[in-house]
């Protein structure tokens, strides 16, 4: 079997009657967006889904949303599959685009469902959306003008976030590897901070590697160390290029304009190395042993694929920075009012217990309900044989959304 066999899950058939649609958006800011709007015959409320990076026009819980009455919503930011300049407060602007747009349509109601990092984005629009146009974030991390105030931003009547985590850039803080010696050698190793070495209680899979509690703080902590320098190294980036902005207004010089316009790509190592992936007892829940990527977390840490591997310094300080980025589920969580349902799944390997009382709790809804089901991050069934994490969520779905909007 492959590393990261059991990621991708296929979707089922949707509804013969269902009549689909392509769109193209312009955004405030004068980007193109598209989003696919698949409506079944009398549907009165659409569900949107969208997530900072990845295609969900054919997520699993199309079908079955659709097969209950409700229209569907699937829109690409402008990062879809291509992350490297990832920018969440642009992606808000391409969530407003799509608000906008089905605002304009005939729905009586209009409910967000954000899976996974699609969560985080929802909840930071949301937050956003409910502020006064002056009252919202001027600038990104970097510094680049947002022209969040000058966007419209329509609330929803409803949100659901099935399997959130905590935002990208936390998620990254809690498994990027801090055992990196050099920053320009994916093989350096702090022996005392590497957490696939047994002499610090890493056992070879399958078996559960042990911890000590002061390895794990040690490590969290050499953790953070780690992002605030990558932070730094994407700051002095940025200044570099806003010196060099400026020179070009002064002189005019093309190699000025050449200065201030070459790109700085950041390159991070081994960013699949949480600890709670490999000692069960840490945290435990009903989760597989392994990570979000696979069942060996200690060799696809050393490979290509993880968080945050190929990044601006704009999009590392805006959506990978576990201390600088605004998309923090729970700093926006307080600014979510409108109905939210929040779905945990149980054998969930990007969103721990812990991280989830901390989202629910943060929340501001008068009106949540919370839900459990059996299921991995991605939706996958626990144990074969059993429904699948997302046919029980959508179960619980359809029933909130029953009691509260209209379906078909």
């Amino acid at each position: 079997m492959s590393l990261g066999a059991g990621r991708y899950l296929a979707a089922g058939e949707r509804p013969p009657e269902v009549v689909t649609s392509v769109h193209e958006l312009t955004t405030a800011d004068g980007a193109t967006v598209r989003g696919v709007l698949a409506v079944p015959p009398g549907a009165r409320t659409v569900v949107c889904l969208t997530h900072p990076r990845q295609d969900v026009t054919h997520h699993p819980l199309v079908p079955l949303l659709l097969q209950a009455g409700a229209a569907v919503w699937t829109q690409h930011t402008r990062s879809v599959n291509n992350d490297l300049t990832l920018v969440h407060e642009q992606a808000l602007l391409d969530v407003a685009a799509g608000q906008e747009f089905l605002r304009e349509r005939d729905f009586a109601s209009i409910v967000l469902l954000g899976h996974s990092g699609g969560g985080t984005l929802f909840a930071f629009y949301l937050e956003q959306a409910a502020l006064p146009p002056g009252a919202r974030i001027a600038a990104t991390p970097g510094g680049r003008p947002t022209k969040l105030a000058d966007a419209r931003m329509p609330l929803a009547d409803g949100v659901v976030f099935l399997a959130p985590h905590p935002g990208q850039g936390k998620l990254l803080l809690s498994c990027i590897d801090p055992s990196v010696a050099d920053e320009a050698d994916p093989l350096s190793v702090v022996p005392e901070l590497n957490t696939y070495d047994p002499a610090n209680g890493f056992a070879e899979p399958p078996r559960s590697s042990a911890y000590s509690a002061e390895f794990l703080t040690r490590y969290r902590a050499a953790q953070r160390d780690r992002v605030a320098r990558i932070d730094a190294v994407a700051r002095e980036h940025l200044a570099r290029a806003a010196e060099a902005r400026s020179a070009f207004k002064a002189s005019g010089l093309a190699a000025d304009r050449r200065r201030s316009l070459a790109p700085k790509i950041i390159t991070v190592f081994r960013t699949d190395a949480d600890p709670r992936t490999v000692d069960l007892t840490l945290d435990p829940s009903e989760r597989p042993y392994g990570s979000l990527f696979g069942k060996r977390p200690d060799l696809i840490n050393y490979g290509q694929v993880g968080f945050g591997r190929l990044t601006t310094p704009e999009a590392w300080l805006s959506t990978w920075s576990g201390l600088s980025s605004n998309a923090d589920f729970v700093r926006c969580a307080p600014g979510v009012t409108t109905p939210t349902l929040f779905v945990e799944l149980t054998g969930d390997q990007a969103a721990f217990p812990a991280d989830t009382r901390r989202m629910i709790d943060a929340l501001g809804a008068d009106d949540l309900t919370t839900a459990t089901v059996r299921g991995r991050h991605f939706g996958g069934a626990i144990a074969e044989g059993e429904p699948t994490g997302n046919e029980l969520a959508a179960a619980e779905i359809v029933t909130w959304l029953g009691k509260r909007f209209e379906l078909a």
